[in-house]
C-alpha cells in the first residue's frame, strides 16, 4: 500500500510553510521505504547522502559505546525525521536507526534536495530552516538533560 506523500509531508515540521507546488515535487522525488521490526535504517559510521521521514511506526536511535554494545538514545515516531545531519555536513552518521516496529518512511536523498532546491530556492531556504529549528530544539533538549545528570 503507497501513502500519500503529499499529506505525509504536510505533517512534518520539515516541511512547514511550503508552497503545495513545492510540496508536490517534493513528494515526486521522496522515495517510499518498509522496515520490518529489527531491521536498520542505517549504522552508526556510515556515510550518509539521506534524511527519513517517519511515516508510520516507531524507530530507536542507538549509540555504540567504547565497548561495543548499543545505547538507546531515544525513540521517534511519525511524523518525525532523522538524517538529517549528514545532508547538512556531509559527515558520518552519528546514531543507528533501527525499527522498533514495522515503520514506513519516506526518503529524500542529498541529490534530490538539490534538485528541488534548483527550481524551488526559496522553498529549499525554508527547508534547510526548518532544519537548524528541530536541531536548535534538539540541542536545548539534550543541554537540559545534561545539566540534570551535572547535578
Amino acid at each position: 500500500m503507497s501513502v500519500n506523500k503529499i499529506e505525509q509531508l504536510q505533517k512534518s515540521k520539515l516541511f512547514t510553510g511550503l508552497l503545495p507546488e513545492e510540496l508536490e515535487m517534493l513528494a515526486e522525488l521522496t522515495q517510499q521505504k518498509r522496515f520490518s521490526t529489527g531491521e536498520v535504517v542505517f549504522e552508526q559510521g556510515e556515510v550518509g547522502d539521506s534524511l527519513y521521514l517517519l511515516v508510520e511506526g516507531t524507530v530507536e536511535v542507538l549509540q555504540k559505546k567504547p565497548d561495543g554494545t548499543e545505547q538507546l538514545i531515544t525513540e521517534l515516531q511519525a511524523p518525525e525525521f532523522f538524517g538529517e545531519m549528514s545532508l547538512i555536513d556531509k559527515e558520518y552518521r552519528s546514531a543507528t536507526i533501527r525499527a522498533k516496529t514495522d515503520a514506513v518512511l519516506l526518503c529524500l536523498t542529498s541529490e534530490n534536495l538539490h534538485s528541488f532546491a534548483r527550481v524551488y530556492k526559496n522553498g529549499f531556504t525554508l527547508v534547510v530552516i526548518n532544519i537548524a529549528r528541530v536541531l536548535s530544539a534538539r540541542l536545548r533538549e539534550t543541554n537540559q538533560k545534561l545539566a540534570k545528570y551535572a547535578n
